[in-house]
């Protein structure tokens, strides 16, 4: 017990050290996130359509393409995971465009994968969109998204805001698109990719899911025949809706669907290049752009918010005083950032003053409850000298918080009460989830956030107890949202519970530590893969990592589990730690949407086993026998 206590202290201090050198002399800490090559291969085709692509930049990104390319020819969505046939299809493409000759080896056996998997036929509805807008599929053939459902009122089922903020953006956006049903032909055929066999749609399984079934039909035959008038009324309103949201940075939300296709929208629209709306938005871009000079790959999104709150309780967790420079230059960006003004959660929520942040640097018309509550835990570690600022800050933060939390008592991210389940059965919706219904992290994060700000009494926090104690689920674990999985889900958990006054005694508590125990794998670490959302088989299980391995310390550590799995654990992220003080973690650890879209925080692997670590430490230490 002393040797793991001394090994994990020097491994907590090079961790630190290194966490320290990553702060940018503005405050803020921002690691890079990774996604899959979707991102620079309708980076490729957008630059296509618009007219833009240059030579030097298509070239890095197609390298990059290339070096993703699996052995049997594909592509993948996360590390580790079989080749997908959209991403792959994409992929393709977009070397196509870069000069790759369709009989080289590598597109070749993209070509064979691709055919096999069910071609050009089987892909998913916005890889036929990308097609679409070149040519290569029937507008026709997609399912319709009529404009006109931005005139909807909101007491009408399937409006506009019946849509998460992420989907709401991007249907608005491909909607205006669909209306235009553009068509820039590509210089070349991808017939290969094609195997001629009709695609065989999937069968509805629901009752609602027929009836929306049959009103694509008849919406797909308005789409060919629209009434032009109404037409007319709402592309105008679409289009304004798409300016009104540009964020300062150019962006939409900070992230990339809406970003592009709103984009695309607006060229369609008439705005030239070098209209203000249009030029923010391109070159907004390139400052999500990772160029080396030899390869060049986009972010997807960015989460500096994020990541500073979490290196700020991070390293008060390691014993950094509140008053230390780092954290007091966080503190100060942070209070910055607060959003003031308010966005589209507050239709849901009309008297509730605006005080939550949000993920990016610029994003105000979407804060999340997520990055509020670790905000508000973040500044609440700092000694800042100017306290008035900080705790009226903090007020603003933790009102806004408690008015977002839904009708059920638990939280979702953007929004309040986004549950119309009705949009996730729309035929045009085979992608990504598409509203924002509570979940067990999110709201975990939430009631630990009031219980340690002195309102664990509140109704509040009572209702957000009695959903996470009801979303446990039979095993002892919680399901997670917007990390992989239910390591990351317990991780969260626990400690709210324990927080907010449940005993480590209490059986919630125990059957998740239980659950954890059980899943440690022999190595000492715990690891969970990106297919436990898709198979039952994965829960709990993957290769172990720095992220996932301190996930579940900490819900230990809440538990005071100073148990052997604790000790093992520690050990591992003392073993595996790099001699610069990071830790190697190639998997994808974060969820951007379930069973499709993953991220891997490049920031996870140092922040988290730094928390965790902290916290461990003095366990460790005093249950030793000279403690």
């Amino acid at each position: 017990m002393v040797e793991a206590g001394r090994g994990a202290r020097t491994a907590l201090d090079l961790a630190c050290e290194h966490l320290l050198g990553l702060q940018n002399s503005a405050g803020w800490w921002k690691g890079e996130l990774q996604t899959n090559v979707t991102m620079d291969a309708e980076d490729l085709l957008l630059r296509e359509f618009l007219g833009i692509r240059e030579p030097g930049a298509t070239g890095r990104s197609a390298a990059w393409i290339r070096s993703q390319q699996r052995a049997d020819g594909s592509w993948a969505n996360f590390e580790g995971a079989p080749g997908d046939l959209s991403t792959t299809i994409e992929a393709y493409v977009a070397l196509r465009l870069a000069g790759d000759a369709p009989e080289a080896g590598p597109m070749r056996a993209a070509a064979a994968f691709i055919r096999e998997a069910g071609g050009l036929e089987r892909a998913r509805v916005f890889t036929h969109i990308w097609l679409a807008l070149f040519g290569a599929w029937p507008w026709d053939e997609l399912p319709a998204l009529p404009v006109e459902l931005v005139l909807l009122p909101r007491w009408i089922p399937l409006n506009i805001y019946d849509f998460a903020c992420w989907a709401r953006q991007t249907v608005v956006a491909l909607a205006l698109v669909l209306a235009y049903r553009p068509c820039r032909a590509l210089p070349f055929s991808i017939d290969e990719l094609r195997t001629g066999r009709a695609p065989v749609p999937d069968q509805p399984r629901s009752r609602a899911e027929r009836w929306l079934v049959r009103l694509d039909r008849v919406l797909r035959a308005y789409q060919r025949h629209p009434w032009h008038a109404l037409r007319g009324l709402a592309c105008a309103r679409a289009e304004r809706w798409i300016v009104r949201r540009q964020e300062a940075d150019g962006s939409w939300g900070g992230i990339q669907p809406p970003w592009v296709y709103s984009l695309i929208a607006l060229h369609l629209r008439d705005y030239p290049l070098d209209h203000p709306v249009l030029s923010a938005g391109l070159k907004g871009l390139e400052r999500f752009m990772i160029d080396d000079g030899v390869t060049r790959r986009l972010e997807a999104c960015q989460s500096p918010v994020w990541d500073t709150a979490l290196a700020v309780v991070a390293l008060a967790d390691a014993g950094l005083p509140g008053d230390h420079p780092a954290l007091l230059a966080a503190g100060d960006w942070l209070l910055a950032e607060q959003v003031l003004v308010p966005g589209d959660w507050s239709l849901r929520r009309p008297g509730l003053a605006p005080g939550g942040w949000a993920f990016e640097f610029a994003n105000a018309n979407y804060p999340d409850v997520d990055d509020t509550a670790e905000v508000v835990l973040a500044l609440r570690r700092i000694a800042h000298p100017d306290s008035g600022a900080l705790r009226g800050a903090l007020e603003r933060g933790v009102e806004w918080l408690i008015g977002m939390q839904s009708s059920d008592g638990g939280w979702g991210a953007f929004d309040a009460d986004n549950m119309q389940r009705l949009a996730r059965a729309l035929p045009f919706c085979d992608f990504g989830e598409v509203i924002d219904p509570p979940s067990a992290d999110v709201t975990a994060h939430a009631l630990e956030m009031l219980a340690l700000v002195g309102r664990g009494d509140s109704d509040a926090a009572r209702g957000g107890l009695r959903w996470l104690c009801a979303a446990q689920e039979d095993d002892g674990s919680w399901f997670g949202r917007w990390g992989v999985n239910y390591v990351y889900g317990t991780g969260a958990v626990v400690p709210a519970l324990v927080a907010a006054g449940l005993s480590p005694s209490h059986p919630a508590i125990r059957r998740a530590v239980r659950w954890l125990e059980e899943h440690q794998n022999p190595d000492g670490g715990w690891g969970e893969d990106c297919r436990s959302y898709d198979d039952p088989e994965w829960i709990g299980r993957g290769d172990s990592t720095a992220s996932q391995t301190a996930w579940a310390l900490l819900a230990l550590h809440a538990a005071d589990e100073h148990s052997p799995a604790m000790e093992r654990g520690v050990a591992w992220l003392v073993h595996t730690q790099r001699a610069d003080g990071t830790w190697d973690e190639p998997q994808y650890t974060g969820t951007g949407f379930p069973s499709d879209y993953y991220i891997n925080y490049h920031l996870y692997r140092l922040i988290f086993p730094v928390m965790a670590l902290g916290r461990c430490l003095e366990g460790l230490e005093l249950s030793s026998p000279s403690g």
